[in-house]
């Protein structure tokens, strides 16, 4: 898919602009009027835009790297929570004390996720301008604008998860957001204007979330031929994705609401929109990323066009550099049946440093790094859905029924399957549900969200030190030992347990918004996260 053209991303970043940082009239710059000229060349846009999500380049750099949708960001949805080990001290983005503005993850995920949005902003224009040229039918280019609008969705969203609060801490989301921009940043005047906008609000950048979202639905194709139904947007993945943005929010009607609309009535469910479907196993899809039936999005890689070393999900997660191991906090758990397909079929033990440890085996691609990023599955859909169900009408045998179809596929024993009678009230149906969103996304970069979107719930939130909502105690690759896995024992060696967790209201909780932006943004200068420097 990405034969891309270099036409017009001349631009460094989309804020974080200085002087020296941005050349806006760069020799191998091609006009609007060029580059959006034909059909193709807008096709070739629109690409460019996947292109930017799957990696930018890292900071002082020519490498490419994991952000703002590759291994990286993955690996940080990990290891701000408890279930996965830094093997490798160098990628302690979340627990490590010396963490700082000027940090090198930080700084990345935020100018790479701000590069992309400008590309899209850009392409935004470029295909507006074609329509009204008649390079391209409204109809086409509002499906390629939908499809970049969606992309700059999930980028901004991602954004709030890593760098705000949630939507939740403070009663009308007044809080710091993130900054949004709609528009292209290719002058000057325009790097200024960028500048004095700051952060929008928590409320406003979920508004703008939204906004596109629904353009999105509208505008996308229900479907795309071939390995395109699951590597280019659509409509199932804009209604998916909305669904997900509403359960950050805590909106729970709507997120039935939209679910409705991708999950048929009865079991076995099926989408009606895309006929999205679970794979009949749990490794479906990711034995074949280009042609399952359940993945939704996901971020293309392939042999000759990936995030290369520094970001590829095999070469992270265990078979080249094994630098994110998996552990026995969760391989022990006790709500993970022994019996579990998915521990067959998506974990690998390896010997390593002299631990004979667990690893994922859902990213299996090696030295070729061709695997792809999964960013929404229908799994997700189904569990999204089950929560906001038993929340609002508790315990239903809707919501048991959603509940069963991810968890009862890994288990063949009918006598391990839920019906309505295993939860006594809807606390117990609920615990089950974030339980199994443990197992079911385990390695995929879900966790560190639910942590953040639960922060403020007076019942379910994962508590952190002093039994407030935070990020857990985890074990410590340096204390473990082969002995340490017991897998569905319910038993943790104590001794493991060194990495100390923290509460929301420590500064560690949200990533700092990182020393090029404020240097160069005065304005965001005054708006840092409480705690930064």
């Amino acid at each position: 898919m990405k034969n891309i053209l270099s036409i017009l991303f001349c631009l460094a970043l989309l804020f974080s602009c200085t002087d020296q940082a941005i050349n806006l009239d760069q020799k191998d710059a091609v006009p609007y009027s060029v580059a959006f000229a034909t059909a193709d060349r807008c096709e070739l846009a629109i690409v460019g835009c996947y292109d930017a999500a799957q990696s930018g380049y890292y900071p002082g750099n020519d490498q490419r790297r994991g952000y703002p949708f590759g291994a990286a960001t993955v690996q940080q949805g990990d290891m701000k929570g408890e279930n996965m080990i830094n093997v490798q001290q160098f990628f302690a983005v979340t627990y490590n004390a010396d963490y700082t503005v000027s940090s090198p993850n930080g700084q990345a995920h935020w100018e790479c996720t701000y590069q992309m949005i400008n590309k899209i902003n850009i392409v935004i224009e470029g295909l507006r301008t074609a329509a009204e040229n008649g390079v391209m039918s409204p109809e086409k280019a509002a499906d390629g604008e939908a499809e970049v609008r969606f992309l700059r969705a999930l980028g901004l969203h991602e954004l709030l998860v890593f760098f705000a609060m949630p939507y939740e801490a403070t009663a009308d989301a007044s809080h710091y957001g993130v900054p949004i921009s709609t528009v292209p940043i290719n002058t000057i005047e325009k790097v200024e204007e960028a500048k004095e906008a700051g952060r929008a609000t928590n409320a406003a950048t979920y508004a703008q979330i939204l906004d596109d979202l629904e353009y999105a639905e509208q505008h996308l194709v229900a479907s795309r031929a071939g390995d395109l139904k699951i590597s280019r947007a659509t409509k199932g993945a804009a209604i998916a994705l909305k669904a997900r943005v509403y359960q950050h929010m805590g909106n729970w009607p709507n997120v039935i609401t939209e679910s409705n609309k991708l999950v048929s009535a009865t079991v076995p469910f099926t989408s009606p929109i895309g006929s999205y479907a679970l794979t009949a196993q749990p490794e479906g899809p990711f034995v074949n990323n280009s042609g399952n039936t359940e993945s939704i999005f996901s971020i293309e890689n392939s042999a000759l066009d990936n995030a290369t070393n520094n970001g590829s999900l095999s070469q992270f997660y265990f078979t080249v550099r094994s630098l994110v191991a998996v552990s026995p906090l969760i391989i022990n758990a006790d709500f993970w049946h022994e019996s579990d397909l998915r521990r067959e079929q998506l974990l690998k033990r390896s010997l390593y440093g002299g631990i004979n440890a667990y690893w994922s085996w859902k990213y299996r691609a090696g030295t070729v790094m061709d695997d792809w990023t999964p960013i929404i599955r229908y799994a997700e859909v189904l569990l999204n859905f089950a929560e906001a169900e038993a929340r609002q009408n508790g315990v239903t045998q809707k919501a048991v029924d959603l509940l069963n179809s991810v968890r009862n596929r890994a288990l063949e024993d009918s006598n391990l399957h839920f019906s309505i009678s295993s939860f006594a009230n809807v606390d117990e149906l609920m615990g089950a549900i974030l339980q199994e969103r443990e197992i079911e996304f385990l390695g995929e970069g879900r966790r560190w969200p639910d942590i953040h979107r639960l922060t403020y719930d007076p019942k379910y939130a994962v508590k952190g030190k002093d039994g407030k909502p935070g990020v857990p105690d985890k074990a410590s690759w340096g204390s473990m030992k082969t002995e340490s896995y017991d897998p569905a024992s319910g038993n943790i060696d104590p001794a493991i347990i060194k990495t100390a967790g923290f509460n929301f209201e420590d500064r560690k909780y949200i990533f700092p918004i990182p020393l090029s932006e404020i240097t160069s943004n005065p304005k965001i200068a005054g708006q840092q996260n409480t705690g930064w420097n």
